[in-house]
């Protein structure tokens, strides 16, 4: 019997830290720490540059569109980086923060100089995370959050674009998109035809990619998440390592002994957790606005 409160939720995240690792998978997304009740998260440089960027910009998507750019970019940005200063944001030292501050206001510069579709009638999908039943029979449900749907007027369809801070490409094989197909197809009622990433670390338009065909993406995703569910119900998620780790799982063991810097909470009230990287590597429906 399906129920959304003891279904399994997976997300493109978590079906990646699974297929790189169960024992990470297990640490990020299911562990609690019995002293606090809380989950673990840890933060580091790459992800504080990310979630400050993201935030700028997704925040443009609750306002309509001739009113997007009445506050300067830049300003939201300084306040989002703020939150993510110092420590908290895993940096240990003024040069790599001002490093990866630099980063981003060159991106959120990007952004108003090159504002493309930002600038153009978008879709807010009316959930705060957009969720459908993956399989009710298996009791599992796929969620996650776009970055932006692109709104086009003529054909009332809409065009999933994912933002990206990373220096590093998003491999042919990731199910990022899939997922995000799946995702737009299922939570709001407009045709989804067209879908691009917008690396904002490296060029001005957006990159094209060719939407993943639905059924395809629907077997794949239910034949993991299945798998998923299995493992959590035998209490099994062993890294394939064995003992010793992996390079996704090494850093949650490393919490877990007691080797990070608790540093807050998150939005979520997950403990967040940051390392030195001077004392270890650890290599670490819908409205139109």
């Amino acid at each position: 019997m399906s129920d959304k409160y003891t279904a399994l939720w997976v997300s493109h995240s978590s079906i990646s830290a699974f297929l790189e690792c169960p024992r990470a998978y297990f640490l990020k997304n299911i562990y609690k720490d019995p002293k606090t009740g809380h989950k673990i998260k840890l933060m580091s440089p790459p992800l504080a540059l990310g979630q400050a960027v993201h935030e700028v910009i997704e925040s443009l998507s609750e306002i309509k569109t001739d009113l997007r750019f009445s506050e300067p970019l830049l300003d939201k940005f300084e306040r989002s980086w703020k939150k993510l200063s110092g420590k908290s944001g895993g940096f240990f030292d003024k040069e790599t923060e001002f490093k990866y501050k630099t980063r981003g206001e060159d991106m959120i510069r990007r952004v108003v100089k090159n504002p493309g579709p930002l600038g153009e009638l978008a879709v807010k999908i009316n959930m705060d995370l957009p969720y459908y039943w993956l399989s009710e029979e298996d009791n599992i449900i796929l969620c996650g959050k776009i970055d932006w749907l692109k709104y086009y007027p003529d054909t009332n369809s809409v065009e999933i674009i994912d933002f990206k801070t990373s220096r590093h490409e998003e491999g042919e094989d990731s199910l990022q998109l899939p997922i995000y197909h799946l995702l737009v197809k299922n939570c709001q009622n407009r045709e989804v035809t067209a879908a691009s990433y917008w690396y904002l670390d490296s060029s001005d338009e957006l990159s094209p990619k060719k939407l993943p065909n639905l059924k395809e993406s629907q077997d794949k995703i239910v034949k993991i998440a299945k798998r998923m569910k299995l493992q959590k119900s035998l209490g099994k998620f062993d890294c394939p390592n064995g003992e010793q780790g992996c390079r996704a799982c090494r850093p949650f063991e490393s919490v877990l002994r007691g080797e990070a810097e608790l540093v807050g909470l998150d939005d979520f009230k997950a403990d967040v957790y940051v390392f030195d990287k001077s004392s270890k590597d650890l290599n670490g429906d819908s409205k139109i606005l």
